[in-house]
């Protein structure tokens, strides 16, 4: 659990924060970075309140303190991976009640709704946020809560997060928002509304493709003692090992998201000029349907570029796996660059029907823009696209 911010540290820029919070764990030693705490158990009595560390540890802590921070919220809680935050969140419902759920969202957050949350009588109802008419649906169909990304995973869907949470507030009906793809260095989600920000710091948190993280951020006393409940109860604390990695990521993380973002722009308008492209969507460029919002709404447009390639699954394939410094893998956020399929990598147990409703289709294709060098990645895609 983060503790509330001084007036110093809310002063600061969100970079300064990223590097400097959490130093207090020096004042005896003077090491410049913590060590690693790898002990499973600590002295009764200790000054710091530790007893078992899945009940908490310095590396914990010193993460939660970071992570609040940038978040610009009162409390952070860490978790061993995004699905663990997820689930903390989800295991405080009850059966019979209704999850109102953006229609994309990332798989796993599909596949725990449908096929684990559902077994305990947690129903889900799927609509698309983009659309004012889900608005209504809040009012008239009384969730116990709503469920959102934005920019959505993968289609880049950007949702109006402050009209949500609004009309959420006025029935008193929590909001999640996940913020892995944005982070909160571009977009803060308690700010417009939200109750919970939920990130897999997995993602650009960390930014080396070398541990598994969660958190979940809020401002709410209640919610946090839930959340603490959670990562106890429920044995979802991650190992000291990764807290201390991605406690390391997240110092260079301005600087890591300055250069993807450049980088994925330069890239969406380099693919957008190709004949084999039906569309490119990204955040800010002026052909993104929701585009003034994410101006409106966001700082920068990430560095998440989806495509929709004319042509089948085999060619779509072969187009990525032709890609030298885009390798294809699942996830996404690490200095290095991905390229990924959604319908067959992380959306493939979505049901087949969904996919095609959505648009996750054989020719879908989704980059994680890295820092290597823009006309390196940029000659890259030129070779492949020769040979599509």
């Amino acid at each position: 659990m983060a503790p509330a911010q001084s007036d110093q540290q809310q002063v600061a820029g969100i970079s300064t924060r990223a590097i400097h919070h959490g130093e207090s764990f020096a004042a005896e030693t003077g090491a410049v970075m913590p060590p690693i705490f790898t002990s499973s158990t600590f002295a009764h009595g200790n000054p710091q309140g530790f007893d078992y560390t899945r009940s908490g540890n310095p590396n914990f802590r010193i993460l939660e303190s970071v992570l609040a921070a940038v978040e610009s919220s009162q409390f952070a809680t860490v978790f061993a991976s995004g699905v663990s935050a997820i689930t903390a969140i989800a295991s405080t419902l009850q059966a019979g009640d209704l999850v109102l759920c953006e229609e994309n969202l990332y798989g796993c957050t599909v596949r725990l709704f449908e096929q684990v949350f559902s077994r305990f009588g947690v129903q889900t109802a799927w609509l698309d946020f983009t659309n004012p008419s889900a608005l209504d649906a809040i009012a008239v169909q009384k969730p116990a809560m709503i469920w959102l990304e934005s920019p959505t995973n993968p289609l880049l869907k950007v949702i109006d997060l402050a009209a949500v949470c609004d009309a959420a507030a006025a029935k008193k009906i929590p909001v999640v928002v996940d913020n892995t793809f944005a982070t909160a260095l571009l977009q803060q989600p308690l700010q417009l509304g939200a109750t919970l920000s939920l990130t897999s710091t997995t993602k650009y948190i960390n930014g080396h493709s070398d541990a598994l993280g969660g958190v979940v951020c809020s401002d709410d006393t209640q919610w946090q003692q839930k959340m603490v409940f959670a990562q106890k109860a429920l044995g979802l604390q991650p190992a000291p090992f990764d807290a201390w990695l991605i406690t390391r990521g997240i110092k260079t993380l301005p600087l890591r998201l300055e250069r993807q973002i450049t980088n994925a722009a330069a890239i969406a308008d380099q693919l957008a000029s190709h004949p084999r492209m039906h569309w490119v969507r990204y955040p800010f460029r002026s052909d993104h349907p929701q585009q003034a919002l994410a101006r409106k709404q966001m700082s920068a447009g990430g560095a998440i570029v989806t495509v929709s390639l004319d042509a089948d699954q085999s060619q779509t394939y072969a187009f990525c796996k032709s890609l030298r410094y885009f390798t294809m893998a699942e996830s996404l956020g690490g200095v290095e660059s991905l390229v990924c399929h959604p319908a067959t990598m992380t959306h493939a147990s979505v049901d087949p029907d969904v996919k095609r409703k959505l648009g996750i289709d054989d020719g879908l294709v989704r980059f994680s823009v890295g820092c290597e060098d823009l006309a390196d990645l940029s000659t890259d895609l030129d070779q492949a696209l020769k040979q599509l």
